[in-house]
C-alpha cells in the first residue's frame, strides 16, 4: 500500500489529540499518553514516511548506537541537594552536603556590590549561601532588590552596573 505522505501530514493537522492518539496507537502499535499536539504529528508522520520509503539504514543504526554510546545520559542536574551515603549494617547514614551550582553572572563570596540608589548608596556583600543588605541575609539578588524597591525585580537587573564593577574585599 503506498501511501501519499502530505497528504497524511495535513490530515494528521486536522485531528483532535483523541485521534491523534488513536492514530499514533494504529501506526505504531502501542498506545501513547502524549497530548503534546506537535510532538504526535512530528511521531505520526516520521512513521508514515518510515513505513512508506523505508527506515534508517543498518548502518546508521550502528552509527547512533555509537554516539548514545558517547554521550552523557543526564540531561537534567539532580534535584536534590544532599545525598546519603550508603550505611553499613547498624549504622545510620550521615547526610553530605553537595554544593549548589555557582552561577557564573555572580562575583565570588567576599565581594561589596555598592549602588546608588534614591540619593543613597547601597552596600551588598556577596555571601556563599545569600547576600547580606542592612543586617538581613537574603536567599537571592532578587530577594534585596525587592527589600530595597518594595517591589518585585529581577536582581542581576537591578545591580547590573554593580556587578560588572565589584570591590572584593
Amino acid at each position: 500500500m503506498e501511501l501519499n505522505i502530505l497528504n497524511e501530514v495535513a490530515a494528521l493537522q486536522r485531528l483532535t489529540i483523541g485521534q491523534l492518539r488513536q492514530r499514533f496507537a494504529d501506526v505504531f502499535g502501542e498506545a501513547t499518553r502524549a497530548s503534546n499536539r506537535i510532538w504526535l504529528v512530528k511521531r505520526i508522520a516520521w512513521r508514515l514516511q518510515a513505513l512508506a520509503e523505508g527506515d534508517l539504514s543498518e548502518r546508521a543504526r550502528q552509527r547512533a548506537a555509537e554516539l548514545a554510546q558517547d554521550a552523557d545520559p543526564r540531561l537534567n542536574a539532580p534535584s536534590s541537594k544532599a545525598s546519603t551515603v550508603t550505611p553499613e549494617p547498624g549504622n545510620t547514614p550521615a547526610p553530605i552536603s553537595v554544593p549548589a551550582p555557582i552561577d557564573a553572572r555572580l562575583p565570588p563570596p567576599g565581594t561589596i556590590l555598592t549602588r546608588p540608589y534614591k540619593d543613597q548608596q547601597l552596600h551588598v556583600q556577596v555571601l556563599t549561601e545569600g547576600f547580606a543588605y542592612a543586617g538581613t541575609v537574603y536567599p537571592s539578588l532578587s530577594a534585596v532588590a525587592k527589600a530595597i524597591t518594595g517591589s518585585h525585580c529581577n536582581g542581576y537587573h537591578f545591580f547590573r552596573n554593580t556587578l560588572n564593577n565589584k570591590e572584593t574585599r
